[in-house]
């Protein structure tokens, strides 16, 4: 692979993991004035309406007939399981404890690749994914539980259901990544996404909006459009040119991410080892890339 396409899918997956990082802070402001399947509800919509002006380039995409069950699979994965769990996981945790679980999601898809996609993993890329789980879970361990998360470890673990949908997602994504564009992958996820939601608008507990509440109204807004289109772009572009394991490493940037915003938009305070975690995840990451290019070599 050139160097510059290198350079291009890393700086990709790196914007990519700071907009979803933005997300948990964008998903907690958003749940505040609307039910969650409301808010996911209107990403999916928002994010397929962007997509309107890319139709009849996606009519002319020639698929193939057995493609059809890896983009439903795909798209059940992520985002119909996948933020169903995740919207869960939001309500009990914080947004820090959430983008914090999402480390376990490297070597999750790291191992799965191996099995599936008979990736090859060298000991160099395992232990930088070591090191950066270890650093998320110090991360973890030294934040403090605030009156946003009022059930912890059962958002934890609903974050830690959404990242094994977030596997097999990124799994039929590498599978369809040769012959599919990331624009035409991230609108099948919209589009399927919008309708699959749409059915929970019918639910008493749910229904429809009945007012217009500015600060959540307007994270919606950027999920739809930076997160689900953007980002979801971004990261599906980036898998399309390096192994599936290499471009999940990057996902131990979400936690370090999240708790940075976390500080700055939400008042939330890094103590020392949290710091010092935060270092880890940066150090994990690195070697874990290093590692990749280790083995391509």
């Amino acid at each position: 692979m050139s160097q510059p396409k290198t350079t291009t899918a890393t700086l990709s997956l790196l914007l990519a993991m700071l907009l979803w990082a933005s997300s948990f802070v964008a998903l907690k402001i958003a749940f505040t004035g609307y039910h969650p399947m409301q808010v996911i509800f209107g990403r999916m919509l928002i994010a397929s309406l962007c997509f309107l002006p890319f139709l009849p380039s996606f009519f002319r995409i020639k698929w193939r007939i057995q493609d059809l069950r890896y983009l439903l699979l795909m798209a059940v994965f992520e985002p119909c399981l996948y933020f169903i769990f995740e919207a869960r996981a939001l309500v009990n945790t914080s947004a820090s404890q959430a983008g914090m679980i999402t480390a376990m999601l490297p070597l999750l898809v790291a191992v799965t690749a191996w099995a599936v996609l008979k990736e090859r993993i060298n000991r160099l890329t395992l232990i930088g994914f070591m090191i950066a789980i270890f650093g998320a879970i110090v991360l973890s361990l030294a934040a403090e539980a605030t009156i946003s998360s009022p059930n912890p470890l059962l958002g934890n673990l609903y974050e830690l259901a959404a990242m094994v949908c977030a596997t097999g997602y990124t799994i039929c994504l590498k599978h369809l990544s040769g012959r599919y564009t990331p624009l035409f992958l991230t609108a099948v996820q919209a589009f399927i996404g919008s309708i699959f939601f749409a059915f929970f608008l019918f639910s008493p507990e749910v229904g429809l909006p009945d007012q217009w509440i500015s600060g959540p109204g307007l994270a919606v807004i950027y999920l739809g459009t930076f997160i689900t289109l953007g980002a979801y772009g971004l990261y599906n572009f980036g898998v399309s040119r390096l192994p599936a394991n290499q471009a999940a490493a990057f996902i131990n940037l979400i936690p370090v991410f999240s708790v940075i915003l976390g500080s700055v938009l939400l008042s939330e305070r890094l103590n020392t080892w949290q710091w010092i975690a935060v270092a880890m995840v940066f150090f994990g990451v690195f070697l874990s890339r290093y590692g990749g290019k280790k083995l391509e070599s």
